[in-house]
This record gives C-alpha cells, sequence and structure tokens, in this order.
C-alpha cells in the first residue's frame, strides 16, 4: 500500500498541510481538524481529473500518514495531552515542551525522536489494553 506523507505546520496566521511525497495535496485551516480537512478535500479533487492527470500515488489504495512539527502536535493534543504528561512520558523538561508549544523554542531533531518514541510506546501500550 502507498503510504501519502502530510505535513502539518502552523503558520503565523493558520494551518498549513502539504504532502510531502505528491504533488498537488494542499490545505489550510484555522485549526489543525480544518487544515486536515482542507487537504482530504484536496485529494477527493484531484481523484476527479483526468487518469493521467491523478498522482500515481493516489490510483489504487493508500495511506495518509500525518506528520506534524512538534509545535502544531502539541497544540493540536493539547486537550488530551498536557505538559506535564508528556514531560513525564518523554524525560525532557517540561519548560522546555512549553518553548517548545510557544514556538518559543524549536527543538533538536534529537528531542523530536524523542518525542516521537515515547508517543509511540504509549500508543503500543494503549492498543495492548483489553477493557
Amino acid at each position: 500500500m502507498k503510504k501519502i506523507k502530510i505535513i502539518i505546520e502552523r503558520g503565523k496566521d493558520n494551518y498549513g498541510a502539504y504532502a510531502e511525497n505528491v504533488e498537488m495535496i494542499t490545505g489550510i485551516g484555522d485549526t489543525i481538524q480544518e487544515a486536515k480537512m482542507s487537504a482530504l478535500n484536496c485529494i477527493d479533487i484531484i481523484k476527479t481529473f483526468s487518469p493521467d492527470n491523478i498522482p500515481a500515488a493516489l490510483k489504487g489504495d493508500y495511506q495518509i500518514i500525518w506528520k506534524f512539527d512538534v509545535e502544531s502536535l502539541l497544540e493540536y493534543y493539547k486537550s488530551i495531552f498536557n505538559q506535564t504528561g508528556i514531560a513525564r512520558l518523554t524525560g525532557i523538561n517540561e519548560k522546555q515542551l512549553n518553548h517548545y508549544a510557544s514556538g518559543l523554542k524549536k527543538p533538536r531533531q534529537a528531542q523530536v525522536k524523542k518525542i516521537e518514541a515515547a508517543l509511540h510506546r504509549l500508543g503500543s501500550e494503549l492498543l495492548a489494553i483489553e477493557l
């Protein structure tokens, strides 16, 4: 199955979305959810083009992977994860996470990977739960 990686980034006034590996896929919105929906609508529109103008990745089965910058991720999930919880998961100082969330500082790649790995571990733990 083909994977389409769509990047979500916070801009000055809104959120933008664009496919890293497929041309023409873009979106914009006041919220992350609006930017995601805009990108999905863009895909729907592209799929109405003549077959010669539809990117190969959109023909057949594909999976969308949403990739966030740290600032956007922390903003998007702030109602679910607070900085204290993320600090506990990642071992990154809460004050530093607040700087990342506000855009005051950009995390080094090692910090980004640390956050990503911690969230993936949490996701794996949650998937293993049965109630």
